[in-house]
């Protein structure tokens, strides 16, 4: 079995190219990809420095659901094209 050319890769919308290579890192049980990749979602940052302090519960979970819809392929904004070519280069191996 062959991987798709880059080309073919990158012809692929993000969400498909993040559905497969998700199912690919499922399949391995890569959880170091998911790691990789929540690194490099856009309130990854911001999530990572709350507390969890009591008083700060609402942020969090304001934080986390931002995050959560980021995993799930929304709200990428400016770290699309760094996720894009993570998923290629994941793909292609």
């Amino acid at each position: 079995m062959t991987s798709p050319s880059f080309a073919e890769l990158d012809a692929l919308p993000t969400d498909t190219l993040r559905e497969q290579a998700f199912a690919k890192a499922r399949a391995k049980h890569d959880v170091a990809f998911f790691w990789s990749v929540l690194g490099h979602l856009p309130d990854a940052g911001d999530a990572a420095s709350l507390d969890g302090a009591p008083n700060s519960i609402g942020p969090t979970v304001d934080e986390a659901v931002a995050l959560w819809r980021e995993f799930e392929g929304r709200d990428l904004g400016a770290q699309e094209p760094l996720l894009r070519a993570a998923f290629i280069d994941y793909l292609s191996r």
